[in-house]
């Protein structure tokens, strides 16, 4: 079974774009990885989606602020989606991402 790999992107990554990796992760189907990053991540995970994404299953050792840089290291997975979760993450100027993943807002 083929697995996408989805890039979740927003302000910070504390929140919505965490909540996203979660969800995508924990897809019953099976046919997700949920990773999330911002340009300018923030110091900790919003104690509010920690909660939610431990309560979907989520592994809590996974639950940190992400820099995008770490997604465009040679030995990073490659993305197949990359979606913005909020309007500054849509407006920034991203890295290249190699694969050539399809972009949404």
């Amino acid at each position: 079974m083929r697995q996408y790999i989805i890039l979740f992107l927003c302000t910070h990554n504390s929140a919505r774009s965490v909540l996203g990796e979660a969800l995508a992760s924990t897809h019953s189907s099976g046919k997700f990885v949920g990773y999330s990053a911002d340009s300018t991540p923030g110091t900790s995970v919003n104690p509010f989606a920690r909660e939610l994404a431990i309560e979907m299953g989520y592994d809590e050792s996974k639950l940190r602020s992400k820099s995008w840089d770490e997604y465009g290291l040679p030995d990073a997975p490659k993305m197949d989606f990359i979606i913005t979760v909020c309007d500054n993450a849509a407006g920034e100027q991203c890295p290249f991402w190699p694969g050539k993943p399809a972009t949404a807002h």
